[in-house]
């Protein structure tokens, strides 16, 4: 990736338990459709992002913020040729929710929202968020973060709309899910999964990108790189977490993965493990 003028840090610091954390320069790097189940706060350090979202392109430049609530479907690439500079913070949706019940008036779920926000101050708030977990100041990484979120729900926050009542397409959606999840490895078809649920190949298909935003096939890479997140973390080895999770070989993980996550998963894990042998090593000192 550094030959190529791209470069990211995908990494966790053990003082901000649950915070995913990345930084990094992209020029011709493409993100598929995807989800995360933390909320995603970019912070565009220069160039341009743009990104699908809810039904359309929007795009955040230098100064500005893309924001994007859990499980909200959403791609990313350049949008201009020099690519984009970035710092993320990824907090759980129960530090989101913490922080906004003790210092905004916000009722119910809270997310952000607008995609995209133009506010230099914030932006420079994650960075020196990240700044902090590199140098290890714990009291400076946690302030800053609950700054931040607390100054982004207060710009562009809300209650998160709740979820639609249960229809029988939502129905047959969330059990065409549940059967995805239980058969990574080794799916059926659209059409065998529609007999096996009584319906049809194209009813299923719109219940089920009316239900989470995209068709089964993308959902099922989504979630197949969810669970390969959490074995690398585990610390099985790439080709392994392949083979559970439904890929064919390593090589269809590692480009699957790289374009959901932004790392390769060897990189990836190496944080991890990084990180673990280092506390390790601090703890026993």
């Amino acid at each position: 990736m550094a030959g190529s003028g791209e470069r990211a840090r995908h990494w966790r610091y053990a003082e901000l338990p649950g915070v995913d954390l990345l930084r990094a320069r992209y020029i011709r790097k493409t993100f598929i459709r995807h989800t995360h189940e933390n909320f995603v706060i970019a912070a565009i350090a220069d160039g341009v992002e743009v990104f699908h979202h809810r039904g359309s392109d929007v795009s955040a430049g230098a100064g500005g913020l893309a924001l994007v609530n859990p499980d909200t479907p959403h791609t990313g690439r350049a949008g201009v040729p020099e690519g984009w500079r970035y710092g993320a913070l990824y907090p759980p949706p129960d530090l989101v929710a913490a922080i906004a019940a003790e210092t905004t008036t916000l009722r119910g779920t809270p997310g952000f929202v607008s995609p995209t926000l133009d506010d230099p101050y914030t932006v420079r708030l994650v960075h020196q968020v990240l700044r902090a977990a590199d140098e290890g100041n714990a009291l400076a990484a946690d302030t800053l973060l609950r700054v931040a979120v607390t100054r982004l729900l207060r710009l562009n926050g809300g209650p998160l709309p709740q979820r639609r009542t249960r229809t029988a397409g939502a129905s047959v959606a969330a059990r065409a899910r549940a059967v995805l999840e239980d058969r990574m490895a080794a799916p059926p078809t659209l059409q065998q999964l529609a007999a096996d649920l009584g319906t049809s190949p194209f009813a299923l298909l719109r219940a089920f990108r009316d239900a989470y935003g995209m068709p089964p096939h993308t959902w099922l890479t989504d979630a197949r790189v969810r669970r390969a997140r959490l074995l690398l973390d585990a610390g099985t080895a790439p080709a392994e977490v392949a083979a559970t999770v439904g890929f064919t070989d390593q090589p269809h993980l590692n480009r699957h993965f790289a374009r959901i996550v932004g790392v390769p998963p060897g990189a990836y894990q190496r944080e991890r493990t990084g990180q673990d042998e280092r506390k390790n090593v601090q703890d026993r000192g």
